[in-house]
């Protein structure tokens, strides 16, 4: 008798990213001439574990599928310090880690500032204790447990921001880190919430509900709790699987669009490097859009303060030219067209 179906649906997510990361690491060995004629270490894979029920699933599937590969296994869990007891709760799910076999495991404790509010604020504040631990212990991925429900809740987020179709493509089953650009793998994301959550009762795993996810102080909660039930009983169940598949169609439309962009940068810009004014306008708006924005970006602007609104306004200045003046970006950066050409420099 086979495994309970969840637990073979996680074990087979996991098993494809698994096999994926294994043939990119004998890909990268392969072309690292070795000198010292010893074989390279198998790659390690960490797991990020809240102790909440999409990562402890995604945990014990690490664990069972991982030696099978010959691949190394450990686990991460982050203390954002947000609430009484949760160094006490990181403890618990470092036990629970080791008990799943995995090694190295640790917990890192982090300090959650406040800048673009608490739910942004933590998410950057765990990225980067997953980046050094990655760094630190030499892994070669982290696992992260977002399943098709985060995904569909990101995109109508991203829908309500209003910023185009790159937040309306959710997030990448592959993303990247500081110097590394495949760092972050999502094996859940064809998988529902429930799925998971059945997987940890099948194999006996306890799991912590965290009460973030139930306040309605956070949008996120809102929408877990009331958005998505309000729009299944209008539209039908199968809301949450259409809303993940507009994800996937909109990273691939996003990814085209930013190829061109790329391609087109050069053909915009004088022999002194600044963009002209006519070639930009010539493009279509939103290829023109992304060559404004990463102009921005390069110019000093933080990408993650730069919104639609601040593109639109310096695209006003091709489309709409009345001899406006310069455009105040974030970061103190400035936009302005002088002489047919546009400038976009540190203010």
């Amino acid at each position: 008798m086979g495994p309970h179906p969840a637990v073979a649906a996680i074990r087979l997510a996991v098993r494809r990213v698994l096999h994926d990361i294994l043939t990119e690491h004998s890909r990268t060995t392969s072309d690292t001439p070795d000198t010292s004629h010893e074989r390279p270490p198998s790659p390690l894979v960490l797991v990020a574990c809240s102790g909440g029920a999409d990562s402890m699933a995604l945990a014990s599937a690490l664990a069972f599928e991982a030696p099978k590969l010959g691949i190394r296994a450990g686990g991460v869990t982050v203390d954002h310090g947000l609430q009484p007891g949760s160094d006490l709760r990181a403890d618990e799910v470092v036990l629970r880690l080791r008990e799943l076999g995995l090694d190295p495991v640790e917990s890192a404790t982090v300090t959650v500032g406040r800048e673009g509010g608490p739910e942004a604020a933590a998410r950057d504040a765990r990225y980067a204790a997953l980046d050094a631990a990655a760094e630190r212990h030499g892994a070669t991925a982290v696992l992260l447990g977002h399943t098709r429900d985060d995904q569909a809740e990101t995109v109508l987020l991203g829908l309500a921001r209003g910023s185009g179709i790159r937040s309306l493509s959710g997030m990448a089953a592959v993303s990247g880190g500081p110097g590394a650009a495949r760092r972050y793998r999502r094996p859940f994301l064809q998988l529902d919430r429930q799925t998971a959550r059945k997987a940890c009762m099948a194999q006996s795993l306890p799991v912590w509900d965290d009460p973030h996810n139930a306040d309605p102080a956070y949008t996120r909660s809102r929408l877990r709790h009331e958005g998505l039930p309000a729009l299944e009983k209008a539209l039908g169940k199968g809301v949450v699987e259409a809303l993940a598949r507009t994800a996937r169609l909109s990273r691939d439309d996003a990814d085209a669009l930013d190829a061109w962009a790329g391609q087109a940068e050069a053909s915009v810009r004088d022999a002194a490097g600044l963009l002209e004014c006519a070639k930009l306008y010539a493009l279509p708006p939103a290829v023109r859009r992304r060559i404004l924005r990463r102009a921005a970006i390069e110019a000093g602007a933080p990408a993650g303060s730069l919104f639609a609104r601040h593109i639109e306004e310096v695209d006003r200045l091709i489309t709409g030219w009345r001899g406006q003046g310069a455009i105040n970006l974030p970061g103190k950066v400035l936009a302005q067209r002088q002489g047919g050409r546009l400038v976009i420099r540190q203010g």
